[in-house]
């Protein structure tokens, strides 16, 4: 503590104060304090936030939550990440610790960089935090996020490869033989965006004209999916197919077409994305595109433990699987 005190430029007593998060201690210092006592190996007392008996290290996964929306961890798929990170950190011999912070600024980011002990953190989206992150990654190097790769990105990032999955997604339905493909989600989000991307590469290579009276624009809630194509069925728009922007929109739109007297897959195919567990079990069944979680948080967790603070971590997309079920038709 003498040590660490002498490179803060600060009394021993503040030293102490700030690693036990004392009030007292103005969180400028604790920060600065902190990062000095990460960065020099510092023997942590039990008393502070501590590791798990045993575990060979900590990862810190941030759930942040959404402007206007629910925190994301209420999405089924982000429910099944959180559990493929917990197992690969298991296997690992890591302690994973998940926090429902809310950073608002660049403070709050490096907050949760510099006041904790965790090797790494693991942030689940990027919603409106790209140009943040963007300058964390100037003094940070620890943390990776789960999400899109967007030009200019400085940061490391771990996501499916959208453009592709929505691209397969939309192929099949054309192979099938629909031509009226609706899409449904929410393009200002970068993920659902870049599958809208795919969507209409597809429709460009088989020659089809895209109907901007097809895009649909809808939250993840299944009120909303279900308003979207409840509106596109009162104007009257002819579709034979819905892509949809995930798994629930998928399942709200099956759910609103049955209630309508339509039949699913003989009068609009459906397809998601996602591959949540529970999409195997419904009826129709639903076709969908898997982004494997369990495989995503092993990546994400052994990039962490392999990389040191000083160390770059190069994003990386992992590949979508067409998982088709009843909702298409099984041809």
């Amino acid at each position: 503590m003498e040590d660490l005190a002498a490179i803060a430029g600060v009394s021993i007593a503040t030293v102490s104060r700030a690693l036990n998060n004392s009030p007292a201690v103005n969180d400028e210092t604790k920060r600065r304090v902190w990062k000095i006592a990460r960065d020099h190996n510092y023997n942590f007392r039990p008393s502070m936030p501590a590791l798990m008996s045993g575990a060979a290290a900590t990862i810190a996964v941030v759930v942040p939550t959404l402007a206007g929306r629910q925190t994301e961890v209420s999405d089924p798929f982000f429910q099944e990440l959180i559990g493929g990170l917990s197992e690969a950190g298991r296997s690992a011999g890591c302690d994973v610790l998940i926090s429902y912070l809310t950073p608002k600024n660049q403070d709050d980011l490096a907050s949760i960089m510099t006041a904790n002990r965790a090797e790494g953190v693991i942030f689940l989206g990027q919603s409106f935090l790209h140009e943040r992150f963007n300058r964390l990654a100037e003094t940070e190097k620890r943390f990776i996020v789960w999400g899109a790769e967007i030009p200019g990105q400085k940061y490391c990032s771990i996501g499916s490869d959208n453009i592709g999955g929505g691209n397969k997604a939309t192929t099949h339905l054309i192979n099938l033989g629909r031509r009226r493909l609706a899409f449904v989600g929410d393009t200002s989000n970068t993920e659902i965006n870049q599958r809208y991307e795919g969507y209409v590469a597809a429709h460009r290579r088989a020659d089809l004209e895209v109907d901007p009276d097809l895009t649909l624009q809808a939250g993840f809630d299944v009120e909303s999916s279900e308003a979207a194509i409840t509106s596109l069925l009162e104007r009257g728009i002819p579709f034979d197919a819905v892509v949809a922007g995930n798994d629930l929109i998928a399942m709200a739109a099956i759910r609103c077409l049955t209630r309508e007297g339509l039949k699913v897959p003989s009068d609009v195919s459906v397809v998601g994305y996602d591959d949540l567990q529970l999409s195997a079990y419904g009826h129709p069944s639903l076709t969908t595109i898997s982004q494997d979680p369990t495989r995503a948080g092993r990546v994400m967790v052994a990039k962490l433990i392999a990389t040191g603070e000083n160390g770059a971590m190069r994003s990386e997309r992992l590949p979508t699987d067409l998982i088709v079920r009843e909702s298409c038709g099984l041809n």
